[in-house]
């Protein structure tokens, strides 16, 4: 993947579509509610590009009650059927799947999962070999940054993410980085941060447009165009999820303001939370969401 700089001015909407370029990116959460699903019971679309995000890994420690592990990261997906030989397995079938680790998430154990770091180089340093050694030996291809609590003030969050992306891109470990913001101003806050010093290095913006209360169309129209904005230069991905809540569903107009973001030329791809939910309605929306993608 061809590496983009971010201007520190704001780009037009013109610019951001030139980088978005109307994506055929396709990306699901799995692993995070579910401990009988299966790579292979996803249907996967040969002309997307598809990836897969275990959902999650967070530096906690294992058992019953988990604390804050100051970097080095443990595996809390729901691994069954989403280890290293089943992942192997799908990237060998399907040649254009690739596979993420998603870090942090809302809860751990029966509590909020925060991010919780010691220092800044005491993290950095914990973290970049705890999820080297979890990469390799899992055959992962990037990471997601999905934290949603904080035990740190933006500037800290900034600079140990950045840090962790930057060192394990340098190394070759992963081939791309994600973050997942959501509307909030705690949240936007350390992910702002984040992206105005360290953008240059993260690929794309999972946003959780699913938690805004229910909007229309245009309302979904226009938030995608403000965090657009917000996260100037970078691969928005438009989202829904599939076990309710709140956003765009599908049925009521998910897609129609997919095709308007598309025809503007600012649709940085669609992601999906999550498989495990998906099940109950036989992954129809994966089916249509990539569907769309691949058409012209």
């Amino acid at each position: 993947m061809t590496r983009r700089v971010r201007s520190k001015r704001i780009l037009s909407f013109a610019e951001v579509a030139v980088q978005a370029a109307n994506s055929k990116l396709f990306r699901e959460y799995i692993g995070a509610e579910s401990e009988s699903i299966k790579l292979t019971d996803v249907p996967i679309n040969s002309k997307v590009e598809f990836h897969f995000i275990l959902a999650f890994a967070i530096d906690y420690t294992n058992g019953n009650s988990p604390s804050p592990s100051n970097g080095k990261f443990n595996i809390f997906w729901e691994s069954n059927h989403l280890g290293p030989g089943e992942i192997a397995s799908i990237k060998h079938e399907h040649s254009n799947v690739k596979v993420a680790v998603s870090l942090g998430g809302d809860s751990v154990g029966d509590g909020k999962a925060f991010f919780a770091p010691n220092s800044i180089d005491s993290w950095v340093k914990n973290s970049v070999p705890s999820l080297t050694n979890m990469i390799k030996e899992y055959n992962l291809d990037g990471i997601d940054i999905d934290y949603e609590h904080f035990h740190s003030d933006p500037s800290t969050f900034a600079e140990c993410i950045g840090q962790l992306i930057m060192s394990l891109k340098k190394s070759g470990t992963i081939k791309f980085a994600s973050i997942a913001p959501f509307d909030d101003e705690e949240v936007q806050s350390h992910y702002l941060a984040l992206w105005k010093k360290y953008g240059h290095v993260i690929d794309y913006v999972n946003f959780q447009f699913y938690a805004y209360d229910k909007i229309s169309v245009s309302q979904f129209v226009s938030y995608f165009k403000k965090q657009a904005s917000n996260y100037a230069g970078g691969q928005i991905l438009a989202s829904f999820i599939s076990g309710g809540g709140g956003g765009l569903k599908p049925d009521d107009g998910f897609f129609e303001a997919c095709s308007e973001l598309k025809g503007e030329g600012i649709l940085g791809g669609i992601f999906i939370w999550c498989a495990d939910e998906s099940t109950k309605q036989g992954f129809e929306y994966e089916k249509k969401s990539q569907d769309f993608l691949a058409s012209a």
